[in-house]
């Protein structure tokens, strides 16, 4: 059964043989056309974003604005999302990745006041807002700032 598996007609192609002289109606240019880009041997298309030669628009507006390398990234943590510890927890940043509210361990973790604060929880954390830190404080729990 196998020795009768063809593929279907029309599937396959012969290759096309140019530059084989006039008779085969490739032959001298080879299908190319006449002078140009594409007649060359690297010849391709050009990019998406080639305007011809003309002053890209990149390069035609104004630059605005910088980046600035001194910029610290802080992740924020509201006092809802610390109801999953349940109370008396002691949270720290560690803790915070682990559990997935905080997305690297690098970054410097700052506490706000949204949502209430479960009952004695100790904080970690580099910074916090004054309001979460009385609403901790009031729940039976502390705040400690890292350095």
């Amino acid at each position: 059964m196998l020795d009768r598996l063809s593929p279907r007609p029309g599937a396959r192609h012969r290759t096309k043989r140019v530059g084989r002289g006039p008779g085969t109606g490739f032959g001298k240019t080879s299908g190319r056309g006449t002078k140009g880009q594409g007649k060359r041997s690297a010849g391709r298309e050009t990019p998406v974003w080639f305007e011809g030669g003309q002053m890209p628009l990149t390069r035609r507006l104004p630059k605005r604005g910088f980046t600035n390398i001194h910029r610290k990234s802080v992740e924020i943590v509201n006092l809802r999302d610390l109801a999953r510890f349940g109370e008396g927890a002691v949270i720290d940043v560690a803790s915070l990745v682990e559990s997935g509210l905080v997305r690297s361990s690098g970054a410097e973790v700052k506490l706000l006041a949204e949502g209430d604060a479960p009952r004695g929880l100790t904080l970690r954390v580099h910074r916090a807002s004054a309001s979460a830190r009385r609403k901790v404080e009031e729940a039976g729990g502390t705040v400690e700032i890292l350095p």
